[in-house]
């Protein structure tokens, strides 16, 4: 057999699935609502992929944005564990275990060779906290007593306006306040706080810069309402408060025996036994980054699977408008194998037409998809998108549910005898 003879061959095959393509294209138009309705579960399956898709690559970049906000090679000191407890109550004995201290972030900073800068910083959250000027009110505000150098182990507190908090208004107990990015224009519409009072709990401290917004935030808790206040004048002000956090940011790439040596110097501190439970916790950027992506794939999981009873359910219903399709177009089918169609040709030219018709459904989920996806960046100003091995996964899934859910109609009007679906009436 020679080349010219199987280049002609498959030159032949190509038009042939060109002309069954043709003709089931010409179906579809003809009955448009028909199969509008017939491929709506296959687009609804398919844009569940695609949609989940793009706000799983969305969410994960902002929250690898909001990671980096937080400083590199830093670790996250407490008391309580971190990660997600199930939205109740702690265990009892996360409850009952000792705050941590400024002497515990002393000591780590002093006995942990790998630690370059420790920050430790104060709060109280037993009370609700209010901010307030003539001109406004920003409550449920994220309030600190913070050390001068929380700005540089925290990367997310840079100053936007005035000054950061000193050494000596630290020293000095001065009544001073950093406020957020959105906290300030609430406070002093039009205005600049800079060098402005403002009240924070009946206690009158002076404006002496701005934080800026950390980036990464987004949707409806994007507001920056932090309020900074020197360590030691938080203590003064809230002589009950006791719960203290540590941040520590390692020298390059020594974070693993930061952690470690900050571990064992809070173990001994702490009086942990031997072979005890650590009572307290160290979390890591990436160890947040790995909790978030174990979140995401149980959520991908479970969505996926819906998604794959929807597009059961619409290759089901795309099966049995081919089989009534082969049904009302017998003759049609007898027609062509008389005047010499073979059962393959037959065969193609179903499979084909409901390889179309999902195709069609997977391209209408991809428009549909992109449209949300669309608004939703617009509305919240968020940077997720539909990646592209989604979009082609998703129209290559469509068209194989065409493909499965054809055969048996395609089979079917293949092994259709010419005679009698001649005289099919």
């Amino acid at each position: 057999m020679g080349p010219a003879f199987v280049g002609s061959r498959e030159t032949n095959m190509a038009q042939q699935h060109g002309e069954n393509l043709k003709q089931a294209m010409d179906t579809l138009r003809a009955h448009k609502l028909r199969s509008f309705l017939t491929v709506f579960g296959v687009v609804l399956g398919v844009s569940v992929i695609m949609l989940v898709a793009a706000l799983i690559t969305g969410f994960d970049q902002q929250v690898q944005e909001s990671i980096k906000q937080y400083g590199a090679d830093t670790a996250f000191v407490s008391r309580f564990d971190q990660g997600p407890h199930g939205g109740g109550r702690r265990p009892k004995d996360e409850r009952e275990r000792k705050p941590l201290t400024l002497e515990d972030g002393e000591a780590i900073k002093e006995l942990s060779p790998a630690v370059k800068d420790l920050t430790v910083f104060i709060t109280w959250w037993e009370q609700p906290h209010t901010v307030r000027t003539k001109d406004g009110e920003v409550t449920s505000i994220d309030y600190r007593g913070v050390q001068p150098n929380f700005g540089q182990v925290y990367a997310n507190a840079a100053t936007l306006a005035g000054r950061f908090i000193s050494e000596g208004d630290d020293l000095h107990r001065e009544k001073v306040v950093m406020l957020g990015e959105n906290a300030a224009p609430v406070l002093f519409p039009n205005t600049s706080p800079v060098g402005k009072d403002v009240m924070i709990d009946g206690s009158a401290f002076r404006v002496i810069g701005v934080v800026e917004k950390p980036k990464g935030m987004f949707g409806q808790d994007d507001e920056d309402r932090r309020v900074l206040i020197p360590y030691n004048t938080f203590r003064k002000i809230y002589p009950g408060a006791y719960e203290n956090s540590i941040r520590f940011q390692a020298y390059p790439d020594q974070l693993d025996q930061a952690v470690d040596q900050a571990t064992e110097v809070l173990r001994r501190r702490r009086n942990v036994p031997y072979n005890g439970k650590n009572s307290f916790s160290i979390q890591t950027s990436q160890q947040i980054v790995e909790q978030f992506h174990s979140i995401l794939g149980m959520v991908a999981l479970a969505t996926f699977v819906l998604s794959g009873i929807g597009l059961l359910i619409g290759g089901v219903g795309v099966m049995n408008i081919m089989l009534v399709s082969v049904t009302e177009r017998t003759r049609e089918i007898g027609i062509r194998k008389a005047i010499g169609a073979k059962s393959g040709d037959i065969t193609w030219q179903f499979l084909l037409e409901a390889m179309a018709l999902t195709g069609v459904g997977g391209v209408l989920a991809l428009v549909l998809v992109n449209g949300l996806v669309l608004l939703v960046r617009v509305s919240l100003k968020w940077p997720g998108s539909v990646p592209a091995w989604a979009a082609i996964t998703g129209i290559v899934v469509s068209v194989c549910v065409g493909l499965v859910f054809g055969v048996w109609p395609a089979m079917k009007a293949s092994k259709l005898d010419p005679v009698e679906a001649l005289r099919y009436e």
